[in-house]
């Protein structure tokens, strides 16, 4: 840091909008390399290492135990849940899996806009707690109608988890900083897996305690801890930088600079519209970004649901079925971080997410080809089908959300994203059906098809951004502005009118990713 201060003569003093520009001896604006003052009583990594400290902790663990109590139903499925509540004919399994995603899909938005109204650290501890209690329900459930109800509920409570999430992270981080964190974020789900499956494998054995059977256990335990988790999140999780108690003044006033510098201003200060809402659907990438995760939602999803199913079809008894279950989930967790730290180093994307789907659709080619009675064949292609999947859906989600601008439409769109995903969901529960066992060939195939899909959205949404950013630098050109980066940041000479460049900030930020001077990453 001492580098990014060899030209000026004393630290900037906080003020209430950020900082007081230290001046040359010919009284210009002397700026950084990120074109902001530097911290004086810290360095950006310490404080980066704040934010991470503060901020991912917590969102893992409450994502991780929204994931488990959301999936919990498919290791209880291995051990009997169907036969229990006479749900074992026909459809009426998937049907309990489906219901779960009605409300999860109708409520995104309107979440992710209740969030920014009522603040993260309110919003997000009480429906966690409302989902654990409907999950732990689940446990004293004996019939269709009491499981499709617990789980409706549990789909209402979870709305907020993922896709609030994604939009906290986005406001708190850098575009070629967030990739990791995101993954990091999202491989909570891979660990949600690997260690549902260990977790279920030993409360499994609790079948008969005062006179439930171990599915029921399942549902009971692993919902209390998410009660007795969100209470004490109440009073330690993290909100938007605007509001965060647990920075000062000056790191408040840094951390928003230097998103600024990059994203320009987030409109923190107005309510979220229904014309913003309209403005963010008339953008088609929108709908291209919704399209691919919706894609990669239904092998992603499909293996969520099924694995147990599918591992127990291979030969395997149910306590070594769900210990089966944890290893791909493991290589998978250490394949999506390398990604992750590759992708953030390399600044870009889109070739990221291809090379994923492609091992995707590699391990589930495979997988139709292969006969069901080559166990050990079956099983390694699991770990290609999983990886390839999960390693490309971070990916995704962090390119769109970073892509972004602007709380508007962050809020609006990471959570329209996130909503199309889940409609993903419902198809992935009818595609592995249990008539189709033990080959699972249509699952597969449908799975295999969708990745395909994937990766022609992915290349859409990548076009769409690469035409607008050539497309800005070409009309900024015409207007005869050299520099759109100094032009996006505000950071103009000093004899601009002071109400203009104010002016021109609002408009920025009105604009979000739609200003002219914004560029998307590839």
């Amino acid at each position: 840091m001492e580098r990014l201060w060899r030209h000026q003569k004393k630290p900037p003093t906080p003020t209430e909008e950020g900082y007081s520009p230290e001046r040359d001896e010919k009284g210009a604006i002397v700026y950084d390399d990120l074109q902001i003052p530097a911290l004086h009583h810290t360095t950006e990594k310490k404080l980066l290492a704040k934010i991470d400290f503060r901020l991912m902790p917590v969102l893992c663990v409450m994502f991780w135990l929204a994931y488990l109590d959301k999936i919990n139903i498919a290791n209880a499925e291995v051990f009997g849940l169907s036969g229990d509540i006479n749900i074992d004919t026909g459809t009426q399994f998937n049907n309990a899996l489906v219901i779960f995603f009605v409300p999860y899909i109708v409520l995104e938005i309107p979440s992710n806009i209740a969030m920014k109204r009522f603040r993260p650290s309110l919003w997000i501890p009480a429906c966690m707690f409302l989902f654990g209690l409907a999950g732990l329900c689940q446990g004293f459930v004996t019939n269709y109608a009491g499981i499709m109800t617990a789980r409706f509920f549990l789909g209402v409570a979870e709305t907020p988890m993922f896709p609030g999430a994604f939009y906290l992270i986005g406001m708190w981080y850098k575009r070629t900083e967030a990739q990791r964190r995101y993954t990091f974020f999202y491989t909570s789900v891979v660990l949600a897996g690997a260690f549902g499956g260990l977790l279920a494998a030993a409360i499994g054995n609790m079948d008969g305690i005062r006179g439930y059977e171990g599915w029921r256990w399942i549902f009971i335990l692993e919902g209390l801890l998410t009660c007795v988790v969100a209470i004490v999140l109440f009073f330690i999780f993290p909100d938007f930088p605007e509001d965060a108690k647990w920075v000062t003044h000056e790191e408040r006033a840094y951390v928003k600079a230097r998103l600024a510098a990059e994203q320009g201003r987030s409109a923190a200060d107005r309510p979220i519209t229904f014309r913003d809402v309209i403005n963010v659907f008339k953008d088609w990438k929108v709908w291209m970004a919704g399209f691919m995760y919706f894609s990669v939602l239904i092998p992603g999803y499909g293996y969520a649901y099924f694995s147990p199913t599918i591992i127990a079809g291979l030969g395997f008894s149910p306590i070594r079925t769900q210990l089966f279950s944890v290893a791909p989930y493991a290589v998978t967790f250490v394949w999506c971080m390398l990604i992750a730290f590759l992708s953030d180093f390399t600044k870009h994307r889109f070739l990221f997410i291809i090379g994923s789907l492609l091992v995707a659709i590699c391990g589930t080619a495979a997988l139709v080809a292969t006969d069901y009675t080559q166990t050990w064949t079956q099983y390694g292609l699991l770990f290609m089908f999983v990886m390839g999947t999960y390693g490309s859906i971070s990916v995704m989600v962090c390119w769109f959300t970073m892509n972004l601008g602007g709380h508007h439409r962050r809020a609006v769109g990471t959570a329209f994203q996130i909503a199309c995903g889940q409609i993903g969901g419902i198809i992935a529960v009818y595609a592995f059906l249990k008539k189709d066992a033990p080959d699972y060939v249509p699952g597969y195939s449908i799975s295999l098809a969708f990745a395909i899909l994937g990766m022609l959205s992915a290349t859409a949404y990548a076009y769409g951004c690469w035409s607008q950013n050539r497309s800005r630098e070409k009309e900024m050109i015409s207007r005869g502005v050299r520099d759109h980066q100094t032009e996006a940041t505000g950071k103009l000479a000093d004899n601009v009118d002071p109400e203009d460049r104010e002016r021109k900030e609002r408009e920025k930020a009105e604009a979000g990713d739609m200003a002219l001077e914004y560029r998307y990453m590839l």
